[in-house]
């Protein structure tokens, strides 16, 4: 199936054809997350000018969609005018090599695309080896000896950040440039632990979330943040550096709230791995409050995957508070929201002074707690 789309975004850069395919899996419908990846694509810097999902049982193991199907999608860039072709699902290196030999346009695929919005907006130091080693990690495994993948990126959206002018080196130094860089990031990770530990004044209560949920919003509301508060934008990664702020919780009861960056299904690999310094702000908080788009028909599916990252962050069991942010942005027709958590808005306050009650409740239980 493909669906032109009318182009949006006429001020950006690059043209983009969207390809996905669809094995039909009932517990995971594609559309909701294809939407996501065209969200993404436009956070990055392009626009989505059409679409082709192909519906197979299995992907092609040599092209992912098939060789039939490859040669009209490049007729279809053609017509289009498009000048990369973004694949929604996950390629191997042979996939890619055989798709750019049926498609002579750069292939670029999600982590690629979600990688490239983090080197846009990485702006601490750590935050910037934090992208580089994520994407030098990813490029040692996907695209070091794929032949055409690394003559073609030549810029854009897939290649910008830190990572981007090591793409013509050697396998040698690229192994030396992770291994300083690990170095480096595990710096990061001590003097986080240090901080951390000269820092008992109030215990530390960490905002966790799928990306976009209002995160940051509620940190600005939480902590009466004006002009110097989080950044906040309505695109996916707004917030990529640890924020942390004083919040009240109740006469003579204070907290440490920190914002972390955004989570989002499957989220790459190479970005857990390199953020893990960044994420064990998480190890150190004696509660998490799991912020939830209550406005977003998907939030089911973001929880879902936000919990299964905490597990596998080895912060599962982390006593955790459930916020339902945007209440005041659901319609009437949505269906009730499930009782185990406190239902919020950051933009108008409604629900803060209950959900202050519950994280003070929990952290009366943590400090309780058997060791």
């Amino acid at each position: 199936m493909r669906r032109p789309i009318a182009k949006r975004g006429a001020g950006l850069a690059e043209r983009g054809l969207l390809v996905a395919v669809d094995r039909r899996e009932r517990d995971r419908p594609l559309e909701p997350e294809l939407e996501e990846f065209a969200a993404l694509i436009e956070a990055a810097g392009a626009s989505v000018v059409g679409r082709v999902v192909q519906r197979l049982e299995k992907v092609d193991p040599a092209t992912l969609v098939g060789s039939g199907k490859a040669r009209e999608i490049a007729a279809l860039a053609e017509e289009l005018g498009a000048e990369k072709v973004f694949v929604f699902n996950d390629l191997r290196p042979r996939q890619r090599r055989n798709l750019e030999e049926l498609i002579p346009l750069p292939i670029v695929d999600r982590t690629m695309v979600i990688l490239d919005i983090f080197a846009q907006r990485a702006r601490s130091h750590e935050g910037k080896l934090q992208v580089e080693l994520a994407q030098l990690r990813y490029r040692q495994a996907n695209l070091i000896g794929a032949g055409a993948a690394l003559s073609r990126l030549g810029g854009g959206v897939g290649t910008r950040g830190p990572g981007e002018t090591k793409l013509e080196v050697d396998r040698r130094r690229i192994l030396q440039r992770i291994s300083t860089l690990r170095g480096q990031v595990e710096g990061v990770r001590l003097s986080r632990a240090t901080r951390r530990s000269g820092a008992a004044d109030a215990p530390l209560v960490a905002l966790v979330g799928y990306t976009n949920v209002g995160k940051s919003s509620l940190l600005n509301r939480l902590s009466n943040a004006s002009g110097s508060g989080a950044f906040v934008a309505d695109q996916p990664f707004a917030t990529l550096d640890p924020t942390l702020r004083r919040i009240y919780l109740a006469p003579e009861h204070f907290a440490r709230l920190v914002d972390t960056v955004g989570f989002i299904t499957e989220l790459p690999k190479e970005l857990v791995a390199a953020f893990r310094a960044t994420l064990e702000e998480l190890s150190g908080a004696a509660v998490l409050v799991h912020v939830i788009d209550a406005s977003n028909p998907d939030w089911k599916r973001q929880r879902t995957s936000v919990e299964t990252i905490l597990r596998d962050l080895g912060a599962g069991s982390k006593p955790t508070v459930l916020a339902y942010n945007k209440v005041d942005l659901r319609d009437g027709e949505s269906e009730p929201l499930p009782g185990d958590g406190i239902p919020i808005s950051a933009r108008t306050g409604s629900g803060l002074s209950e959900l202050r009650a519950a994280i003070l409740e929990r952290l009366a239980l943590a400090e309780t707690a058997p060791s």
